[in-house]
């Protein structure tokens, strides 16, 4: 299993949490964005830089997916694929995306931005915080775990 991070809009509470996991398990990583991120210094960490555009990183990502890679995004779409793909995918707040739920995740998301584009006034999510930041941290662990012994 290979680790790739949508870096686009990742939160800096997430990185020390996602560098300690990739250090202690030693993952090979791919943090792709349209532009510099980082992450943390690691010889497990590759960093991409795609071209700019509404998509670029995400085509990215999938164009290098394999079977089995966890994806690490906010992005519901590009989630979408990621399952299509029999991989994994995390988001920022700790959610697991599953065959089992990804489409009812798109579905809102598209009912949402349907909403706003009719000129209707949306909130958007709550500002990202500690407890988002220990959720993601207890479902990747979790993950990791799962991953791990299912290959022992």
């Amino acid at each position: 299993m290979r680790l790739f991070i949508d870096g686009d809009a990742f939160p800096n509470l997430l990185k020390p949490i996602v560098l300690k996991a990739i250090e202690r398990l030693g993952l090979e990583t791919f943090v792709v964005a349209n532009k510099k991120i980082n992450i943390g210094k690691s010889k497990n960490i590759t960093y991409i830089i795609v071209k700019a555009g509404a998509d670029e990183a995400d085509n990215h990502i999938i164009d290098m997916l394999e079977a089995g890679d966890l994806v690490i995004t906010a992005d519901i779409p590009l989630a979408d694929r990621v399952i299509t793909k029999n991989a994994h995918a995390i988001d920022h707040r700790g959610e697991l995306y599953s065959v089992d739920n990804i489409k009812q995740y798109l579905a809102m998301r598209d009912l949402m931005q349907a909403i706003r584009e009719s000129g209707e006034m949306t909130k958007g999510p709550a500002a990202f915080d500690k407890k988002d930041a220990q959720k993601f941290a207890n479902q990747l662990n979790s993950f990791l775990i799962k991953y791990q012994n299912s290959n022992k």
